[in-house]
């Protein structure tokens, strides 16, 4: 799995210039000619960086105000490709952008500001990275945590998991788990709160008074995964200094 990415454009120069720049750093690109259509898109879909020519496409820079309003998109990387006669670079940051490149962008100019924001990119997804596994997961609910409840896991992530229970999750529970990540021997008990469940017996987490020991070692297991999907992500994320 790679990085990926949305250019909303009509600008074949800048396309030209843009698209393989990221490719190079392994970052997929989408490209969108049409704001109604890059709107659309960006409800839907999760992207690790949005680039936006804001100057030379009619509605461009409604769709960078609107980005940080969007679930799926609110903390992507932004981009702001500006043309030097509309938009003040403060006036771009002022509305989300994280980045602003000036036109004629040359391949250098590009490859150097995303070369810069690849880590922040990078650290985006390691912080909604959720990890497809299936492993057991016993459950203590009730007031003295004395009622236990089988599930298993169907992804995980550094602050919280998704079950499947046999049965729906107890409702008002405030439930402690217990399990073991795989390939290791650690055991984790920690606090829970459900965020989500239903009739179904599926039910949303959020890990709640995390240990620091408990949680350091569930964000280097991930990391360990993350770095399975993108070759090279821990090494950016440790030279942005996340990592210990």
């Amino acid at each position: 799995m790679t990085l990926e990415s949305l250019l909303l454009s009509q600008d074949p120069e800048l396309v030209r210039v843009v698209r393989p720049t990221l490719e190079k750093l392994s970052i997929d690109v989408e490209i969108c000619h049409e704001v109604r259509a890059a709107a659309d898109i960006l409800v839907s879909q999760k992207f690790d960086a949005v680039i936006v020519d804001c100057d030379d496409l009619a509605g461009g820079m409604e769709v960078l105000q609107g980005l940080r309003g969007t679930p799926s998109n609110k903390n992507s990387v932004t981009f702001a490709i500006l043309n030097g006669k509309k938009t003040t670079t403060q006036e771009a940051f002022g509305l989300g952008a994280n980045f602003v490149l000036q036109k004629p962008i040359s391949t250098l100019n590009a490859s150097r500001c995303f070369h810069a924001a690849l880590n922040f990119m990078v650290r985006e997804r390691r912080r909604y990275f959720r990890h497809p596994v299936k492993m057991q997961v016993q459950i203590a609910v009730g007031e003295k945590g004395d009622k236990k409840v089988k599930a298993h896991s169907t992804n995980i992530s550094e602050s919280g998991i998704a079950l499947q229970l046999r049965e729906a999750m107890p409702k008002g529970a405030t439930p402690r788990l217990h399990f073991t990540l795989p390939e290791t021997d650690h055991r984790m008990n920690l606090e829970a709160e459900v965020v989500w469940a239903d009739v179904k017996g599926r039910a949303g987490l959020r890990f709640h008074n995390v240990p620091k020991e408990s949680q350091a070692y569930l964000e280097k297991w991930l990391d360990e995964r993350l770095e399975e999907e993108l070759p090279g992500a821990r090494d950016i994320i440790a030279e942005s200094g996340t990592l210990q």
